[in-house]
């Protein structure tokens, strides 16, 4: 098999490139079509945080929207501004904010904005008058994970400023937020707590006189296995790009879902070693026949996961092999065995689509005692990205 004859429904692997991430971006609009189907009444926000999870920010988002996502949300501002100006017209909600933010273009682009403290509804309503459009929030409402979100005091006094800032007009209360701590085990206490929570603080703000347009609590393992937490909205990332939320539970397509990426590389040199050879540094792997090595032109610099080292998994003409030896910033050794009969130039793909035989980020996450999402998310800016499947817009 050629360098280049290795294809799936990513399309062929671009030649020429020490290494590249493809995404299939009918992978994408088909997930959140699933993920809507799921969802019932409820809209879907497809959340493109962190360059869409690593898989691409606008051609992500083109994808997610084609596919049935009425609203978009990122963590940080730039992202959303980013939105707006190439054109988004849905709602998109930025939730991590820091105090001295500017929130000037986000109030003039319509962005909506995430409150979890008082300074933050202060300084957006400063905005919102110095402009004269009033602002559009969501009141992040901690309801037991312990991370962002407003409880307790903090919580009572938030509800009863934002009520008289809608009174005045300088803000519109557009949604009430929360996170599930444990929604990946849907059995854990905390998550009927957690509802339970949520159904209190939401009836705390009607009693305020606050009609919120949405209300929203399920992540993607919620949207999947929660219906009772899908209220008005469902917020689902990792299930956008067709990874398992729950994998205890099931894999992808057990849920209806696509991979949307393929981290592959083109072996760069293919030399013979003898047996007792230590590969790599330190010498944590030894060679335990004649044998071939293949360079993989991937290292850590690229996010290959460092103790990734003798135990990422990798695919070479249908053979599944273990990364051998130590990870280095830009490079990693196969032991390809000794009746390998290819040359340089040869398909490596290191994560792709379980149900086509490729190992998959979950199996990386196994593999390095970490969690799919931080496997293609620490994907490096300097591995290209190639798009296949339908383009949304």
């Amino acid at each position: 098999m050629s360098a280049t004859a290795l294809t799936s429904t990513f399309g062929p692997v671009p030649p020429g490139l020490p290494a590249c991430a493809q995404v299939d971006l009918s992978a994408i609009r088909g997930n959140v079509a699933a993920l809507k189907e799921r969802a019932g009444s409820a809209e879907v926000m497809a959340v493109v945080k962190a360059d869409a999870y690593g898989h691409g920010l606008l051609p992500s988002t083109r994808a997610a929207l084609a596919g049935g996502a009425t609203w978009l949300g990122v963590a940080q501002l730039p992202e959303a501004v980013e939105l707006r100006k190439a054109g988004v017209e849905v709602p998109v909600l930025s939730w991590l904010h820091v105090p001295g933010q500017d929130f000037t273009e986000a109030v003039r682009l319509g962005i909506d904005l995430s409150v979890s403290s008082q300074w933050a509804l202060d300084a957006i309503a400063t905005t919102a008058r110095g402009e004269g459009v009033p602002a559009r929030i969501h009141l992040k409402v901690d309801t037991g994970l312990g991370r962002n979100g407003a409880w307790g005091e903090e919580l009572d006094g938030l509800v009863t400023s934002t009520a008289a800032l809608v009174a005045e007009g300088v803000v519109i209360l557009v949604g009430v937020f929360s996170h599930f701590a444990y929604a990946d085990a849907p059995q854990h206490p905390t998550v009927k707590a957690q509802q339970e929570r949520f159904e209190v603080i939401l009836g705390q703000v009607e009693r305020a006189g606050l009609r919120p347009q949405v209300r929203h609590l399920a992540n993607s393992a919620a949207t999947l296995t929660n219906p009772s937490a899908h209220y008005d909205l469902v917020r689902p990332g990792l299930a956008v790009y067709g990874l398992s939320p729950v994998p205890d539970l099931g894999a992808p397509e057990d849920y209806g879902l696509r991979e949307a990426m393929r981290l592959t590389a083109h072996l760069s040199s293919v030399k013979p070693c003898p047996a007792g050879q230590g590969i790599s540094y330190g010498h944590t792997y030894t060679t335990g026949r004649e044998t071939l090595l293949g360079l993989v032109p991937m290292g850590y610099a690229d996010g290959i996961p460092r103790n990734a080292s003798s135990v990422g998994p990798a695919l070479v003409r249908g053979r599944r092999l273990a990364i051998a030896g130590r990870v280095c910033m830009d490079q990693f050794v196969l032991d390809l065995g000794p009746d390998f009969d290819g040359s340089a130039g040869e398909t490596v793909v290191l994560f792709g689509r379980g149900a086509d035989g490729e190992p998959t980020a979950q199996d990386w996450a196994v593999a390095t005692d970490t969690i799919n999402y931080e496997i293609v998310t620490r994907v490096g800016a300097r591995i290209p990205r190639s798009y296949t499947g339908e383009a949304a817009l």
